[in-house]
């Protein structure tokens, strides 16, 4: 019986041990002193680039960048001679840590909470710092990512975590970005079953007309939270209520998830009210009312650029098209990747796009870091390789916004040198080596 006991505990470690054992790949200690990234090409994320640069870099941030920079002997120093030097890549909307595979086991699912109205819902708290998926985005340029919760009319608040952390208080890098609001569809579309009566022959419902009652919800929500807001006392505290307070206060976004013209115009009628700052994420149909946009001081979040325009009657390559009609109107816009099955691994190449379709390559990567940070209210710190702010860079032998020619060597999170191994690069290794390929 011992000798069974102890053949079963070894089977449990065992197969344990294979199923989630993770990559020996560590998060690196806070780096301190002095180090030198000499010749750099580098593109500074706010349109400009510096030839033949040197970029110092002192515990976590950049204390100087340009030409003429003294080094000191024995300092250490990183030749990049002959290639890019980028600041680091930041997705604005996604579920990375909250959800490992798309359509995959429900137990890796943690990004949605019963219920409309679930403005308390922190994503953070569910972040999973060991997500095999984190590896695998740095080795794509991606530094830092906004984790955001999904379901529901109002899912809850998402943060920006650093990609380089043994859990999710050390990844923290803004808590609480904002608050989301999954606008209702107000499109009519007949049902492929409406040619059979319905029981009792009662009428179809009119979704449009549920939508618009879904939005009053929301709306008669955010008036009741701000006559709580208002009150000096309370002989109860709301925390769905309470949670809201940020919000009102402009300290944090609010991201409205929509794409057609009638949804963002309905949407506008939040910041009208309750004084927001929006953002609108989607607005596949922003370019028909950028200057609207520009004029309400709203910011876009374009989420999937390789994608089919979303009237049938739309240009086909209008995805490809729409960044260069919100830079040519002054709205602050960021382009995402929200393809599920590449896991965002593609950011950078839907930024590409967008520099054939009118935009220049520095405009298109300011839609990926600069811009990107603004949105997230992390510009003081991170999206442009500028004095004083944190060293996150990337370090790439061609055009990162290339596929052909992009291939990161090396990446800094607030200063430290970060390993681009992941679980795909050694599997790679291990078959090569299985059947003895060089």
């Amino acid at each position: 019986m011992k000798k069974v006991f102890q053949f079963i505990l070894v089977l449990v470690l065992a197969t344990s041990t294979r199923l989630f054992a993770q990559e020996t790949i560590y998060p690196v200690p806070a780096h301190k002193g002095l180090y030198f990234i000499i010749h750099a090409h580098a593109h500074i994320g706010n349109g400009q680039i510096v030839e033949d640069a040197t970029i110092q870099i002192k515990d976590d941030k950049i204390e100087k960048i340009g030409s003429g920079i003294s080094i000191p002997e024995g300092a250490d120093v990183l030749d990049v001679k002959g290639k890019e030097v980028y600041p680091g890549l930041i997705l604005t909307n996604c579920n990375l840590g909250l959800q490992e595979i798309a359509n995959g086991v429900r137990g890796s699912n943690d990004y949605e909470e019963l219920g409309d109205l679930n403005p308390s819902v922190k994503s953070l708290l569910a972040y999973n710092s060991a997500s095999k998926i984190i590896n695998i985005l740095r080795g794509c340029g991606i530094l830092i990512a906004n984790v955001v919760p999904q379901g529901g009319l109002i899912s809850g608040t998402s943060s920006a975590v650093q990609l380089d952390a043994w859990n999710y208080e050390d990844a923290a890098y803004k808590i609480n970005t904002g608050i989301h609001f999954q606008m209702p569809s107000l499109i009519s579309r007949p049902s492929r079953f409406g040619a059979f009566p319905r029981p009792g022959g009662e009428a179809a419902p009119d979704p449009v007309k549920e939508g618009l009652e879904k939005i009053e919800t929301v709306k008669r929500f955010f008036r009741e939270a701000k006559a709580y807001l208002a009150e000096p006392n309370h002989a109860q505290t709301n925390l769905k209520f309470q949670a809201l307070k940020d919000l009102f206060d402009r300290k944090e976004k609010f991201f409205v998830h929509c794409d057609i013209v009638k949804e963002m115009l309905i949407a506008l009628d939040f910041p009208k009210e309750f004084g927001l700052d929006m953002v609108i994420v989607g607005g596949s149909e922003s370019y028909q009312i950028a200057p609207i946009l520009k004029d309400n001081h709203v910011s876009v979040i374009l989420n999937q650029m390789h994608a089919l325009p979303t009237m049938k009657d739309d240009d086909v390559d209008q995805p490809f098209k729409t960044p260069s009609v919100l830079q040519k109107a002054g709205v602050l816009y960021a382009i995402n990747d929200q393809f599920e099955e590449a896991r965002f691994r593609n950011l950078a190449f839907n930024a590409g796009t967008a520099a054939g379709y009118g935009l220049t390559k520095e405009e298109a990567l300011m839609a990926i870091t600069l811009n990107a940070a603004k949105i997230l209210g992390i510009d003081d710190k991170t999206g442009s390789l500028e004095v004083g702010k944190d060293a996150n860079l990337v370090i790439s032998t061609g055009d990162i916004l290339d596929m052909r020619t992009s291939i990161i060597t090396d990446a800094f999170i607030q200063g430290r040198k970060i390993p681009l191994d992941d679980k795909q690069k050694q599997l790679y290794e291990r078959y090569k080596y299985k059947y003895g390929l060089k």
